[in-house]
């Protein structure tokens, strides 16, 4: 098993992509601790694994040193973050106020930063560690009407890169990995929002999402959550400071070029 003997802590992880990385650490030997702001779910999955939940505001500035310090309680230390709690608010630059623009930052970048350094101590007190901040493929692109999301998911390789230099030779890694659409609760929303617009299923929406993506469909949490468990591992053991990008081939696609591509569907 490839985390026998290690502590991992998931934020978000009571649904999605969170609840399938807490339920495949468990199965590879971690002893994992799941975060996230809904009661009845995260200790949903803390019951099916054996695990510890801790609910919380992500945005809270004490929720990063609790949920370590329960951690550090109950486990002994920690070995793993997946700072995985995210908000999927974009919204337009001229139209944004103040306020989401703060919101999206606290969650998705701000909060990141604190669990990462809520949990350094104890990893540089056992000479190992991974982060694993999952951004998207946003990070790498911007779509309309996304300047916070975009905005906050980028930075996030860079916290990746900067935890990476400072902690890398203290035998602390941190990588950052990219999912394109996946079929999460998050992900559902965006595709009703198509769906409602265009007057699809759900699942068709998730086809038109993905139609030009090499394998032309989305991932499942699953699938997220193996490439977090290569990370987390020994397996990456020499991986740090870069981006795992998870999204069938999406980012690999010249638009440009689509228009000369008589087997692309339209």
């Amino acid at each position: 098993m490839r985390l026998e003997g290690k502590v991992a802590v998931v934020t978000g992880g009571g649904t999605g992509i969170g609840a399938a990385t807490a339920r495949l650490f468990a199965s590879e030997g971690a002893r994992v601790v799941v975060t996230g702001r809904r009661r009845e779910p995260l200790e949903g999955v803390a019951r099916e694994i054996d695990g510890l939940a801790v609910p919380a505001d992500a945005t809270d500035p004490s929720h990063a040193s609790r949920v370590i310090e329960d951690a550090v309680e109950r486990f002994g230390g920690v070995d793993v973050v997946i700072a995985n709690a995210g908000t999927g608010e974009g919204h337009e630059t001229m139209r944004i106020t103040d306020e989401a623009w703060q919101r999206v930052l606290d969650v998705n970048l701000t909060s990141p930063m604190r669990i990462a350094r809520a949990a350094l101590p104890s990893m540089l007190e056992r000479g190992r560690g991974s982060i694993v901040l999952v951004s998207s493929v946003m990070g790498l692109f911007a779509s309309a009407d996304s300047v916070a999301y975009a905005t906050t998911k980028a930075a996030l390789l860079g916290l990746a890169r900067s935890l990476a230099v400072d902690f890398g030779p203290r035998g602390v890694r941190a990588n950052a990995l990219c999912p394109g659409w996946v079929v999460t609760p998050m992900g559902d929303e965006g595709m009703d929002e198509i769906a409602d617009s265009r007057g699809v299923s759900r699942e068709d929406a998730y086809a038109l999402a993905t139609a030009h993506a090499p394998l032309r469909r989305p991932a499942t949490p699953e699938e997220i959550a193996r490439c977090a468990l290569f990370l987390a591992s020994d397996d990456a053991s020499i991986v740090t400071g870069t981006v795992l990008v998870a999204d069938g081939g999406q980012s690999a696609v010249d638009l440009g070029g689509i228009l000369f591509d008589d087997e692309v569907a339209p």
